[in-house]
Parts: C-alpha cells; structure tokens; sequence
C-alpha cells in the first residue's frame, strides 16, 4: 500500500460488558480482557492479527475509564506501551460517540488518516484472508468510500443483523441497499438462498474526513457536542458525556451515507456474543466436547465445559455449557446459553455482587483476591506489580495480618517502615492507612487478613 500506510490507524472498541458470557465475563472484568483462546486475551489477539497490514504503534483503544489500567497492562503484555493509545470514555453511548471520540482523538496528531474501526472482542480463523480484505477496505476507503466488512453467512443465523448488498464497485465490494435487523429463521433462510446478505460484523473502514462530513450531513448535533467536549480538554465530565445520544453507528451514519459499501469477507468470524458461539468457533474433542480447565468426562458429547479453579466431572451430558469461576456455576443446554443474560439482569437487581465483579479485582498496583469472608474476618490474596505500591486502609478493621509468600514487600505504617521477606508475617493494629511497596522487578504475593473488633 506504499505511502498509505503510514496514514492507517485502528481504532478498537473496548466497551462491551459481555454479560451472555457470564461468570466469566462481568462489568469490570470484560470479555475483551478475557484469555478464552490460547495465552492471549481478546484484545490483545485483536491487536496481534493488524501486524503486518497496520502498525501496532498507530492502534488506539477506545474503553470504559474503570478498565483503563487493565488494557493498559494487557498492551504492555505484548510489548506495546499504552501512552497516548488508549481512549477513556467516561459511559458507554454506544458505538456513534465512540468512534467519532476516536476519530476526532486521531485527529489532533494527524490532518487525515484511513481508520479501520474493529471491536476489540471478535476473534477470525483465517489471519490471511483477514488481511486481503483489509488492504482492500483500505484501498476503498481512501477512495472516499465508507466501507463495512459484511461476512459471508454458510447457515442462517437469527442473533446477528444483515446488510444487503446491491451493485458491484471495485475490490469486489457491493453497493448497500439496506440494513435489516436479526431476522427470524425463516428470513434468515431466505437470505442465505439470495446470496447478497451478509451478516453485519461492526468493522468499518474510511476516512476521517470523510466519516466527520457524514457526521456533519446526518449527526450535527453530536458533532458539536462531542467537539465542545473534547476541544482542548484533557478529560470529559461525566454528565456531560452522558447527554450524548445512545445510538449505534449504523442507525447514526451507515444506514443514511451514499457513501457505504459492503466488502463480502469469508475469513471465519464470530463476535464470541454467547457460549455457544465460542463453542463453534473452537476446535471439538472426538466426542465433540470443547473442554478447559480441569474437567473428567464420562459419557459426554457436544459439550463446553471450562473451569476455572475446581475439578469439573461430568456425566451423561449432551449439548450443554458448564462454566465454573471461584464464585459462581453456570449451567445450561448450549441452544439457550444466551439467556444467562436474564440470570445477569436479576443478579443486578437483587444488588448481588456476581454480575459486577468477579473475586479477583484489578488495581493499577496489581490484584485482590478474596478467598474467605466470614463474621469476623476477611482474608484476601495480593498481587502487587513490580515498583507498585497500594495503600491498605485500616479504618474499618481492628488489626491486618500480612504473610508474604512470594518475594519480599516493604510494609510503612505509622511513621515506620519494615522489611518482609518470603514466609516473614507482621500484624498492624493502629489505625490509619499501610502501605505495601514492591520495590523489586518482579511480582510479589501476599496473604492478608483483616480481622473486625470482635474477630480481634
């Protein structure tokens, strides 16, 4: 592509909460940041499969502020540093004001630029056919067009929306006669015998100056809105955010421009939107089971099993999803693994902790476990990063225990500091906060008690 190139930038949509692959997925711990496939979470896989066609340098993430430090820690994971390519959006209002957050962001280092919009919790079989279709968007894109990756349906599908290609123009891409909502299966069957519908994979290509006109043409007011915010400002007020339309890109922009194309691309997709399409997407056992963790079968087919921390064993099951995390067990036929999103909606309205996070919290100094709570006491387990510190309030609880078990950590509390090393303990008893320093080059472990009045 030559000198074009230099002027492609990815903007990765990293807003999601996931909830139809919950346990695993929650609020502040979302798919994208989930390691369902191999070593690598989702975004970083998204970020991994741009190389060569983009580079990595010029990706930018648009993400809830609360997963900042996390997506930040996964870009530093795979080598690449986090400053300045990572975009906070103080609330999610759906994809219109985050991509346009990202496009006018862009556009404070550069005149113009090609952007390829990707959600960062997608995941494609076939990495070579993925960058023949996206040097293509390219191309098109830099010819003024407003490209959308339609994939290429082998079954009808009713969980995904379709976009209905109409005449040919170059690149093999289509001219867009319509989008259409999920249809239902005998729609979709008749979609799939006309051959020009494609299923809607939220990928975009074009360029910014091109998507800001179609802003101005068909979104003035966000326009305005979104450029008094982020004019010069360093960070946008919630409640200002927060007025912005929740609209999608395509009620927003693609279903008014003359300007889209639909790119036909058949390089195995799936949005991971349910158990049961990460359960396609993967590869089956001989007894067509799709199995993680530490899991016994007997007489088990067409299953997704995944464990987290406990031994799963399974007996006489067909099509169904098992799903374990240290706090919760899901379990459905794989058909209706969707609905978990109903069970999610009820866990937020009995104001259970479940749906929101999971036992393990991350922090910018690292993690906190919960492994015991109970009248009393609370025990938890500490991660801390290397050359991080967190600070333990001691408010609330009459005394702290801290064991290190791994490493050594560096403990101040009440104008004192001590040393810890591997298997050292020490107990806190005045009020006020502690602080618990890293200072080496590799992660330490802690174990840490807090005990209450009547538990001391």
């Amino acid at each position: 592509m030559g000198d074009l190139a230099d002027k492609v930038y990815a903007i990765l949509l990293a807003g999601g909460t996931g909830t139809r692959l919950w346990p695993v997925s929650r609020q502040l711990y979302p798919k994208q940041l989930v390691k369902f496939i191999g070593d690598d979470s989702l975004v970083q896989s998204t970020i991994k499969r741009l190389a060569p066609v983009l580079d990595a340098d010029r990706v930018r993430i648009v993400c809830g502020e609360q997963h900042f430090h996390e997506t930040a820690r996964h870009m530093q994971d795979i080598g690449l540093q986090p400053d300045g390519k990572i975009i906070c959006e103080p609330s999610g209002r759906n994809t219109a004001p985050a991509i346009l957050l990202g496009v006018l962001h862009i556009l404070q280092a550069e005149e113009d630029a090609v952007l390829c919009v990707f959600p960062a919790d997608h995941v494609i079989g076939d990495i070579n056919r993925f960058h023949k279709r996206l040097k293509a968007a390219i191309r098109l894109a830099d010819q003024g067009r407003i490209v959308t990756f339609g994939i290429t349906p082998h079954y009808p599908e009713t969980g995904y929306g379709y976009v209905e290609g109409g005449q040919a123009v170059s690149e093999g891409a289509l001219t867009i006669n319509r989008f259409v909502e999920k249809p239902d299966m005998k729609t979709a069957r008749k979609y799939i015998q006309a051959g020009n519908f494609f299923w809607n994979s939220g990928m975009f290509a074009f360029k910014a100056s091109v998507i800001l006109n179609e802003f101005h043409k068909h979104q003035a007011d966000l326009l305005d809105q979104m450029k008094a915010m982020t004019d010069g400002a360093k960070t946008i007020a919630r409640k200002d955010y927060d007025q912005l339309p929740n609209i999608s890109i395509d009620y927003a922009i693609m279903e008014k421009t003359d300007r889209g194309v639909v790119l036909p691309s058949d390089f195995g997709w799936s949005d991971i939107g349910s158990w049961k399409s990460l359960y396609d997407f993967l590869p089956k056992d001989d007894q067509s089971n799709v199995i993680d963790g530490d899991v016994i079968t007997h007489n088990t087919q067409g299953c997704f099993i995944m464990g987290r921390d406990r031994l799963i064993a399974t007996n006489h099951l067909e099509n169904m999803v098992v799903v374990e995390t240290p706090d919760s067990i899901f379990v459905s036929d794989i058909d209706h693994s969707r609905d978990v999103k109903s069970i999610v909606a009820r866990l937020k309205e009995k104001g259970r902790q479940e749906y929101h996070q999971h036992r393990t919290i991350h922090f910018p100094w690292g993690s906190r476990t919960l492994l015991e709570q109970k009248g009393g006491y609370a025990v938890y387990r500490l991660l801390v990063y290397p050359q991080s510190t967190l600070q333990a309030e001691m408010d609330t609880a009459a005394s702290m225990h801290l064991i290190v078990v791994k490493g050594s950590a560096s403990v101040g509390f009440g104008g004192q500091t001590q040393n810890l090393c591997q298997g050292r303990a020490l107990t806190v008893s005045k009020p006020g906060p502690a602080d618990i320093a890293n200072k080496s080059e590799e992660p330490i472990g802690l174990i840490q008690v807090m005990l209450d009045a009547h538990g001391a």
